[in-house]
């Protein structure tokens, strides 16, 4: 046989890093798109957070003269910690929908949205209150 006429061995699909084998164990590789997209999810739950932090923290530095200190405080506390919530979350969300499109198994439901939505509500609630009594 000549080196043309040989057959070529099979490749093996490159090695992932221990950290995502230890993340992501088993199943197939998903189409590249949906990670993508899963990416591009996470990033916005990512910017969600951070404006969340800035809130919390424009409310602190910036509204001495609307809130009485402890009203303030609290919001700002609140803030800060759903944006710290948040992007926790948004890193445990991006992991579980990864190990689901590998295992093609249904998509878990974002345990954020209801958590996000009620400590926003309750914010915007507060500042409602207090612009209103100003």
């Amino acid at each position: 046989m000549t080196n043309s006429e040989q057959p070529t061995p099979a490749t093996a699909p490159p090695s992932r890093g221990k950290i995502a084998q230890l993340l992501l164990p088993g199943g197939e590789e998903p189409d590249p798109r949906f990670t993508l997209a899963n990416e591009r999810t996470f990033l916005a739950w990512i910017r969600t957070s951070l404006a969340l932090l800035a809130g919390g923290i424009a409310i602190e530095a910036f509204t001495s003269g609307l809130f009485l200190e402890p009203v303030r405080k609290g919001l700002a506390v609140l803030l800060l910690l759903l944006g710290m919530m948040l992007s926790s979350g948004a890193a445990v969300r991006w992991v579980r929908v990864e190990r689901s499109m590998r295992n093609k198994a249904p998509l878990p439901l974002p345990l954020l949205v209801p958590l996000v939505a009620g400590a926003g509500a309750l914010a915007a609630a507060v500042v409602v209150v207090f612009i209103l009594m100003r």
